[in-house]
């Protein structure tokens, strides 16, 4: 079938194969283009929600990049005769497919990484191939959590009171002010049940009392902070209060004898990012300003540098013991041009403004469209 995108709200529903398993491709050599890292590098890595995004690109960092053998869990769809897969799911099989070519062990989990079934069934391989693992890389992005018979839904709400900004509605790229209620007591809960460091370790827990993972383990799960415009959203928000309880969590964690790091990464477009009010907006801003400075960087560019400075022990925590991968978009030159920027923009100006082009383009990317060398009038297999 031929395979268009459809968009609709902040989600593509469909998928394209081999605009999947290009850009996988053209990720693989990026980070081979950097050399092997040296140093202290992981060999057997767990990598929690690794079809797309910020944990694909720590698959690929630690397979292609550290030599790693990479068990992969995901919760993805495969295609049908009259619809397409996810894009994880086809991201998966061209990482799995290129890995085997380089002899990289590559194997993955397809089910809810939150349930006690999908973390048997992650420990039960890895007992039976690797042994042990050591290095764990926590990067669920999930709506809902079910805990016993018990469904918990995040929601992307402020705290204490109604936030208005300026945003910009992906349906029809239009820019209008928003008011975002906060968020009651229940649904804080809620969302950092789902989001929060609960289920993180759980994981660790359940790998050590399998004796299923290294004592030097290090895990690291993935956080943002960014700027004032959007802290009422983020950083203050709902989804705040969990990425708060995600840091007691690699406090604990650590203290139970496992190295954990939050690494707080720069504002990118990924199916989580484009469903926050407010943000899209602030990262068509960001991607303009940075692309101009030099110092932009995508998920891969992101990760392999991550990667790069855990092999070398080169964490430079900030004062909360935090990784910052955030350092280039938090620049106060970057910072003071994006909000001059935000103050001025409005629906006449915003296309000058703003890299929209750039934003689309990356959203797009995210489903395998808009692939250089990509053939989309063609036929393909689904």
């Amino acid at each position: 079938m031929v395979v268009e995108p459809k968009v609709r709200g902040f989600i593509c529903t469909t998928a394209h194969p081999v605009g999947c398993e290009k850009a996988v491709k053209e990720q693989i050599d990026y980070v081979k283009s950097k050399g092997k890292m040296s140093g202290a590098c992981a060999k057997k890595v767990l990598v929690l929600g690794s079809s797309m995004g910020y944990g694909l690109a720590s698959r690929i960092s630690a397979a292609f990049g550290m030599g790693a053998a990479t068990l992969g869990v995901m919760f993805d769809k495969p295609g049908s005769v009259n619809k397409t897969g996810t894009s994880g799911w086809y991201n998966t099989k061209a990482f799995e497919k290129f890995a085997a070519e380089e002899n990289l062990y590559a194997k993955t989990i397809n089910g809810d990484a939150y349930s006690e079934e999908c973390k048997k069934e992650v420990i039960d391989t890895i007992k039976a191939d690797l042994g042990k693992v050591d290095m764990v890389v926590y990067s669920l992005a999930a709506p809902r959590r079910t805990v016993g018979d018990v469904v918990y839904k995040s929601v992307l709400k402020t705290t204490g009171a109604p936030y208005t900004n300026k945003t910009i509605d992906l349906r029809n790229n239009t820019v209008s002010e928003i008011t975002i209620e906060p968020a009651n007591a229940e649904e804080i809960e809620a969302t950092v049940k789902v989001m929060g460091g609960e289920d993180w370790e759980m994981w660790i827990e359940a790998l050590k009392e399998a004796d299923a993972i290294e004592s030097n383990t290090v895990t690291i799960a993935y956080s943002y902070i960014g700027p004032e415009i959007t802290h009422p959203m983020y950083y203050e928000g709902s989804i705040g209060r969990a990425k708060d309880d995600l840091l007691e969590s690699s406090r604990k964690i650590t203290k139970s004898g496992i190295r954990a790091y939050i690494s707080v990464n720069k504002a990118l477009v990924t199916q989580s990012s484009a469903a926050i009010p407010i943000v899209p907006l602030y990262i068509s801003i960001l991607y303009k300003v940075m692309k101009e400075h030099g110092t932009h960087e995508g998920c891969i560019e992101q990760m392999q540098r991550l990667f790069k400075r855990i092999s070398e022990n080169d964490l430079n925590l900030d004062d909360e013991g935090r990784i910052r991968m955030d350092d280039l978009e938090m620049k106060p030159e970057i910072q003071a041009e994006v909000s001059e920027i935000w103050e001025k923009l409005n629906q006449d100006n915003f296309k000058e403004f703003t890299d929209i082009d750039g934003y689309w383009k990356d959203f797009y990317a995210l489903f395998g469209f808009g692939i250089d060398g990509v053939d989309y009038s063609a036929d393909v297999e689904v």
